[in-house]
C-alpha cells in the first residue's frame, strides 16, 4: 500500500529536531545571525586602531583645551566678530544654495538633457577640487580683471574679492554640491507619479513643483542644508585665497584659528573647540536621517 505508515498506539509524535527554529522558519537562523555578528580578529584590530586615529586628536583638543581661560578666549571681542562673520555668512551660502541648488538638482532628476552625465560631474567637482584651487579660479572669474568680474567692476561697480561678499561666494562654491547631491538622490527617491497627477489635475509644472514636491523632499533639503552649512562654516581655502583674512569683513572662524595658532594657541584651541562643538551638533541632527536609516 503507498499510504502512510501508521504509528504504533502510545508512540511519541516525532517533535522538532534539537536545531529547529521554534517558529517553524529556517533551521539554525538564529545561531548564524548570532555567529555573523562576531568580527573576526584580523578585521577587530585595524578597525580599533582606525577608531582611534580618529577619536586620538579629537581628545587631543579635548585635554589641552584651555579650560579655566576659555570663558575668557571665548567673550573677546575678536571671537564674537568672527564667529558671527561665519554664521551669517555661511547662512548667506546655505541660502544661495538653496535658491540655484534646488532647480538644479531637479534638472538632474527629473529630465533627460544632452549632456546631463557632464553637467552631474561639473556640480560634485568642487567635492574632489582642492578648496585652493577653487579660489584661484573664483578670482580668475570673478575678480576685478577676471573673465566676469571685469564687467561688473566697469558696468556697475561691483567688486567681489576680499569683500564680505566674496566670503558667501567662495563658500558656495564648496558648500553647494553637498546639497544638489542630497536633494537629487531624494529627488530620484520620491514617485513621480504624485506629480504627474497634480498636473493631470490642471497644476502646472512649476505649481506641482511647489505644492507637491517640495513637501516631499523636505527631508532631502533639509539635511542637504545642515551639510552645506556646515561645510560652509568649515572652509578655509576658497575664502583666504578669494577673500583675504581681513577681521570684520572676511575673517571667518577658520581663518581666526590659523591666525591664533600663530600667535596665541590657547585661543586657537578654543576657537576649535566652538567649531568641534558646531560639528557635533550638526551629526546630532543628521542622525535621525543617516545613522539610524535602516
Amino acid at each position: 500500500m503507498t499510504g502512510a505508515r501508521e504509528q504504533p498506539p502510545g508512540a511519541a509524535e516525532p517533535g522538532p529536531g534539537p536545531h529547529a527554529s521554534p517558529a517553524g522558519g529556517p533551521p539554525r537562523r538564529r545561531a548564524r545571525r548570532t555567529a555573523g555578528r562576531r568580527a573576526p580578529l584580523p578585521l577587530l584590530i585595524p578597525a580599533a586602531v582606525g577608531l582611534a586615529f580618529l577619536l586620538l586628536p579629537l581628545l587631543a583638543l579635548l585635554v589641552r583645551a584651555p579650560w579655566r581661560s576659555l570663558p575668557e578666549q571665548l567673550t573677546s571681542p575678536e571671537v564674537w566678530q568672527a564667529l558671527r562673520l561665519s554664521l551669517v555668512c555661511a547662512t548667506a551660502a546655505t541660502a544661495l544654495s538653496l535658491l540655484i541648488g534646488v532647480p538644479l538638482a531637479w534638472l538632474l532628476a527629473r529630465t533627460d538633457f544632452p549632456g546631463r552625465g557632464l553637467v552631474r560631474a561639473l556640480v560634485t567637482l568642487p567635492l574632489v577640487l582642492p578648496p585652493v584651487v577653487g579660489g584661484v579660479a573664483l578670482l580668475l572669474a570673478f575678480g576685478r580683471n577676471g573673465v566676469i568680474g571685469q564687467w561688473l567692476d566697469a558696468w556697475f561697480g561691483i567688486t567681489l574679492p576680499f569683500t564680505t561678499t566674496g566670503v558667501v561666494l567662495a563658500e558656495t562654491f564648496v558648500a553647494m554640491p553637498f546639497l544638489v547631491i542630497s536633494v537629487e538622490g531624494t529627488l530620484r527617491a520620491a514617485d513621480p507619479r504624485y506629480e504627474e497627477a497634480a498636473m493631470t489635475l490642471g497644476a502646472s509644472r512649476f505649481t506641482a513643483f511647489r505644492r507637491v514636491t517640495l513637501p516631499l523632499i523636505a527631508p532631502g533639503v533639509a539635511a542637504g542644508s545642515v551639510l552645506a552649512w556646515a561645510r560652509a562654516l568649515g572652509e578655509f581655502g576658497a575664502t583666504i585665497t578669494f577673500a583675504g583674512n581681513f577681521p570684520g569683513r572676511t575673517q571667518t572662524m577658520p581663518l581666526a584659528v590659523y591666525l591664533a595658532l600663530q600667535n596665541d594657541p590657547a585661543a586657537a584651541i578654543a576657537l576649535s573647540l566652538v567649531l568641534l562643538a558646531v560639528s557635533i551638533a550638526v551629526l546630532a541632527g543628521l542622525r535621525d536621517r543617516w545613522m539610524t536609516a535602516s
